[in-house]
């Protein structure tokens, strides 16, 4: 339970045990009572309160202090807890003292010295102060915090990793919250490297990479062992498959995963046609469940790390992570799935994470809410998509460079779609511009049949329009086909004769490369099914082989 803080300030010690023990006494089951000394120390505590995240709901401050007044506090302390109650304890003399305060600092009460008896003097009016505080502060968040601003692309890239491992954050736009930006700027002079990012505990950590996001936010980023049974690589549903299913049959097993589990998919706002549920479930819930799955069977996970290169010495293959790790295995499931192809249009390079987004970036949609977003692409990841950003923007305009829906996208998704009364979908168009300095602003978009080009107005676009298999890490050490994707067990066999350089008497396993005991499932593979279900079954019945493969290791 968060417990809002009641600050009390005063220099003379005696009077400032009686208070502090009075408001113990009085509040301690919902509030923490924290006591400065001086003003300069009062000031110092409140910033760490307020680097730390810890809600102040009141100030009961003495105005006759050395070196700093009371009021003279209170005017430096409301500029990072703005909305907090303010209490001037005064003498009978300072009486004009207050009034002025109410007026310039709009003081909310000032208790004239001795308040005794409590009971009748201070917690009648601390009480009302605090329950109209409390009804205004809203749900009080203990937790990460990420300042920044909404044109900064390396904000967007935390809040992304964030939320795709499902890791709860408070976002503040230091260009709406004057308070935090003070903070910020205190950390960060310039703003000159965005986001800030606060801990509970204090620490802050200033335009983090995402490695050292992860161990912040207590991932694991670094492997336990040297040598596993069978290392994954990839945590899409193919990857959190094998991995389930190599844990629970015994296999001591790591998976490596370079941004979250759960993959392309995990991003996904529905997926309605996945088998046993017939309500649909989100990219993020399955892919926490299939998470929890692989950990409750004793699955290593690795996050924001990646393979970089493999090699081979039998009877082991060595992955080297990209921090330099090297790590054994008898087995290795290449599991890498896709990258999203990017769109290359005069202007957008620079709005990346600044209202144009590649996939889903589902967090970003209730931040245009009201507006109008623009999705690309015909596929069902553009339909999922817009679906869901059509629950809050105002219009979504889905621009397809082909004639119609039905092309590539499911029959389900085209109906939704074309009941939604607030997406336009328009074919045969291309985009040949995007415009912008600090954020999208629009696009000019061209038709493909009229060569008519015209400026469509845009706040946000999120882009669809297709992968390439995330295969280069391997660096040529298995066989891919001509767009890179990888060959597998009967696909190698070629008139009759096996993968050059493979010597076992025996053609390779199905799901097995060129490279005897390195697998590959979901879709970086060769004729793979390019769906959830097809990539889940992959992943588990590649285990199975890999069970084959290791009784002749």
């Amino acid at each position: 339970m968060i417990r809002p803080v009641v600050l009390t300030v005063d220099d003379d010690a005696e009077v400032l045990a009686a208070v502090s023990r009075d408001l113990r006494a009085h509040l301690r089951q919902n509030y923490r009572v924290v006591k400065a000394s001086s003003g300069a120390e009062a000031l110092q505590v409140t910033r760490e309160l307020k680097q730390r995240g810890d809600p102040i709901a009141l100030f009961l401050v003495d105005e006759r202090m050395p070196e700093m007044k009371g009021t003279e506090f209170l005017v430096k302390a409301l500029e990072m807890y703005p909305d907090s109650k303010r209490v001037l304890l005064t003498a009978y003399a300072d009486t004009q003292t207050a009034i002025t305060a109410i007026n310039d600092i709009h003081l909310d009460r000032y208790l004239e010295k001795p308040w005794a008896p409590p009971e009748e003097h201070l917690y009648p009016v601390l009480d009302e102060l605090l329950e109209d505080w409390s009804s205004k502060a809203g749900p009080l968040f203990d937790g990460i915090r990420v300042a920044g601003t909404m044109d900064s692309a390396s904000s967007f890239a935390v809040k992304s990793f964030l939320s795709s491992n499902q890791i709860p954050y408070q976002w503040v736009d230091v260009e709406g919250d004057a308070s935090m930006r003070a903070l910020v700027e205190a950390v960060e002079p310039g703003l000159t490297r965005l986001p800030v990012v606060f801990f509970p505990d204090g620490t802050v950590l200033v335009q983090p990479t995402l490695p050292e996001l992860a161990k912040r936010a207590n991932l694991d980023t670094t492997a336990k062992r040297r040598f596993y049974d069978v290392i994954v690589v990839g945590g899409g549903p193919a990857g959190l498959a094998a991995a389930v299913y190599a844990t629970s049959e015994g296999l001591g097993t790591l998976l490596v995963e370079r941004e979250a589990p759960g993959g392309q998919a995990g991003t996904s706002s529905m997926i309605e046609n996945y088998l046993g549920f017939p309500d649909g479930i989100t990219g993020a819930d399955l892919a926490r469940r299939a998470t929890d799955q692989a950990k409750k069977f004793g699955t290593e996970i690795l996050s924001a790390q990646e393979m970089v290169s493999v090699r081979r010495e039998d009877p082991y293959r060595i992955v080297t992570l990209a921090d330099g790790t090297e790590l054994s295995c008898h087995a290795l499931v290449i599991a890498s799935g896709m990258e999203v192809r990017r769109l290359e249009v005069p202007g957008l390079e620079a709005l990346g994470g600044a209202g144009v987004y590649y996939g889903a970036a589902l967090g970003e949609a209730v931040q245009y809410r009201d507006k109008h977003v623009v999705v690309v692409g015909g596929a069902n990841s553009a339909g999922q998509g817009a679906m869901y950003f059509a629950r809050y923007a105002r219009t979504v305009t889905m621009l397809l460079r082909g004639p119609s829906l039905g092309q590539r996208m499911s029959q389900y998704l085209v109906d939704r779609i074309n009941e939604s009364a607030n997406i336009i979908v328009r074919p045969n168009t291309v985009i040949r511009e995007a415009h912008g300095e600090r954020r999208l602003e629009g696009l000019t978009v061209e038709d493909t049949e009229s060569g008519e080009a015209q400026r469509l107005d845009a706040s946000a676009m999120f882009i669809f329009i297709g992968t390439a298999p995330r295969t280069d890490m391997l660096g040529g050490m298995v066989e891919t086909d001509e767009h890179g994707f990888i060959l597998t067990g009967r696909d190698l066999i070629v008139d009759g004769r096996r993968p050059r350089g493979w010597s076992l008497d025996r053609d390779p396993f199905l799901w097995e490369t060129s490279v005897p005991g390195v697998f590959a499932a979901g879709d970086a593979r060769h004729g793979s099914g390019k769906r959830v279900a097809a990539a889940v079954g992959e992943g588990s019945a590649t285990i199975g082989v890999v069970h084959q493969y290791l009784k002749t290791v």
